[in-house]
This record gives structure tokens, C-alpha cells and sequence, in this order.
């Protein structure tokens, strides 16, 4: 199999929230959603295939109190306002859940800003038992933000701790996507399997380093982050012409980092190239101590791409010899 360079996902997942501030951007589109809030832990990350939307789920230390937020292109017709956004997805949850109860409407107006307009809301829970939620909207032209709380216990926007989050909630409708949000985008969907969506999506961040490389360590390991993920992603969609296109340039544009040749070697296997194969592999272990610091050379005779291959005895033979060594 391609390798994933297991210092990846911690990084990128970390930019969802630093000191209890929350931030959310499409990979192609202008706009950044924010609010703060300490006390919180991100339990899931989600983004669609189609670059339309992505969310983050955190819950309180105590279980008591958990938000969902997203931020997502509408199918509604544009200009949005934050009205709009939070009447339809009302309709919608009506749709599915007769029960909901709508307890309280207000708005936060933000003079040379976007206001935010809230619901306080009821809602029957699978189990039977009454849920309570708060839930802010605020949009413009064809993006919408929409931020819940939900509780067992009954909440409201009047709450001293809520009405401190949405004051913070804000959108930015002239951001434009950084580094750290397109490859955030393409990690959370690599994560979630969607290693063909995820794919473009790393080679747009690739483009986009900064020069500092930040949140990695460096610009060249970010690089080298994005183009193995970018790779590794289109090789296990099974687009190997693509994986290796993305690998030779590494080669050329860093031929010190091993991986490169590795992962160039998974995708001679995966097309039954034995012999590119076995050279990729020699390359790839011969600079072995160029790794980046924390990583280690894959067990090959471990690797789900060579192993079709163990009743092939010279081959076999080979890869022992480069674990081994000698």
C-alpha cells in the first residue's frame, strides 16, 4: 500500500481550534467562519467530496454540552442573508422531525458586519427524550454559517457562556483559503476514505506552501507531507499514472527524501512492474537516513503491494536482502 506519513493528521487537525479559537474555510471558495470558546474538545472532523462543506463536532469536558459547526455553500438561491439561511434549515428539520418546537428567535446585529440570527429550539431525540438546542446562522451571498448547541437540559441564547460564543461568531465573506485550510480539507476526507476527492485537493495545497511551512516544521516537509499525501491518494484511487507523476517530480525536485521512491515503487507493483519495482526500492533504501525526523522505513515484506508477489522467489529474495540489510 502507499504509505501515509503518520506525523500528518495531527498537525493539520490541530488548526480546527488553537487557544478555543474555532476556524472554518472551504478549500476553493472566499469566506472563514470563527468563533471562540474554551473548555472543548474536537471529536469529529467531516468535509464533503464536493468541496461544498465542512464541519467539526466538540463536546465539553463534562458531556454535558455539545456543538456542531459547519460551514457550507447553500442549495438555496443567492444573495443569502443569515434570515434565510436559518429559516430553511429550520424547514428542513421540521421535515424530518415534527416535534421540533421552536421556543425563541432573535438576531445579533453587527453594524459593518454580518449579523447572526439564533433559534432556540426543542426537538424529540431518537431514545424519546427531549433535546434542547441553540443554534446560530450567519451567511451572505451563497455561503451560510450554522453553529448548534445541544443539551439534555434545557439552554438558551441567554445563557452567560452562549451569548459569550455567539457574540464571537462571525463570518469573514472576503477571506480567501490558506495553506492550512485546503490541506485540512484534504486530510479530513483522506480520513474519511475519500482518497479520490482528497486527492486535487492536497495538490492545490502543495502549490500553496508557505514559506515557513507552518503549522509543519518546515517547507520542505510540509512539501513533502503534501506531495506523498497527494500521491498516496490518487494511487489508492487507483489512478497510478497520476501517483507517479506526482512521485518522478518529487524525485526531481528533492531526490534526497526516500519516500518518494517507495511510493513510486507501491505503484510499479500495483501495475505488476517488478523490475521498476526492485529499483525504486534500492533508491528509496540507499537513502534511507533522509527521513523526516520521526519517521521509519516501512517493513516492505510487510506492504500490501508486495505481498502479491511472495511466491515470485527472486523478488522475495530481494526484499529480505534490502530489510535485512545486507
Amino acid at each position: 500500500m502507499f504509505i501515509l506519513l503518520a506525523v500528518c493528521a495531527g498537525p493539520l487537525l490541530a488548526q480546527t481550534a488553537q487557544n478555543g479559537d474555532y476556524r472554518l474555510a472551504l478549500p476553493d471558495h472566499n469566506g472563514q467562519l470563527k468563533w471562540s470558546i474554551d473548555g472543548f474538545k474536537i471529536i469529529e472532523n467531516s468535509a464533503k467530496p464536493n468541496g461544498r462543506e465542512i464541519g467539526l463536532r466538540g463536546r465539553d469536558a463534562w458531556g454535558r454540552l455539545t456543538f456542531l459547526g459547519f460551514l457550507f455553500l447553500a442549495p438555496e438561491a443567492a444573495p443569502l442573508t443569515s434570515a434565510t439561511c436559518r429559516d430553511a434549515a429550520l424547514a428542513q428539520d421540521k421535515k424530518t422531525n415534527t416535534t421540533l418546537k421552536v421556543l425563541k428567535t432573535s438576531e445579533i446585529p453587527r453594524p459593518g458586519g454580518l449579523p447572526v440570527d439564533l433559534v432556540t429550539f426543542s426537538a424529540a431525540n431518537r431514545d424519546g427524550s427531549v433535546g434542547y438546542r441553540v443554534r446560530g446562522f450567519v451567511a451572505t451571498g451563497d455561503i451560510c454559517g450554522d453553529l448548534k448547541f445541544y443539551s439534555v437540559k434545557p439552554i438558551s441564547d441567554d445563557d452567560g457562556d452562549l451569548k459569550k460564543v455567539f457574540l464571537s461568531y462571525q463570518m469573514d465573506p472576503n477571506y480567501t483559503p490558506q495553506f492550512s485550510d485546503v490541506s485540512l480539507y484534504a486530510q479530513v476526507l483522506f480520513l474519511a476514505h475519500e482518497y479520490r476527492a482528497a486527492a486535487p485537493i492536497f495538490e492545490k495545497a502543495l502549490a500553496m506552501v508557505p514559506v515557513d511551512g507552518a503549522p509543519f516544521r518546515s517547507a520542505t516537509f510540509a512539501r513533502r507531507v503534501m506531495r506523498d499525501q497527494a500521491g498516496m491518494s490518487y494511487g489508492i484511487a487507483g489512478d497510478f499514472k497520476k501517483a507517479r507523476s506526482i512521485f518522478e517530480k518529487g524525485t526531481t525536485e528533492d531526490p534526497d527524501y526516500p519516500m518518494y521512491y517507495y511510493n513510486l515503487a507501491c505503484a510499479d507493483a500495483g501495475e505488476s512492474k517488478l523490475s521498476e519495482a526492485r529499483l525504486h526500492l534500492q533508491q528509496a533504501f540507499d537513502r534511507k537516513a533522509n527521513l523526516n525526523p520521526g519517521e521509519t522505513m516501512p517493513v516492505a515484506t510487510q506492504d500490501d503491494s508486495f505481498l502479491p508477489y511472495k511466491g515470485n522467489e527472486e523478488f522475495w529474495a530481494f526484499l529480505e536482502r534490502l530489510q535485512s540489510g545486507k
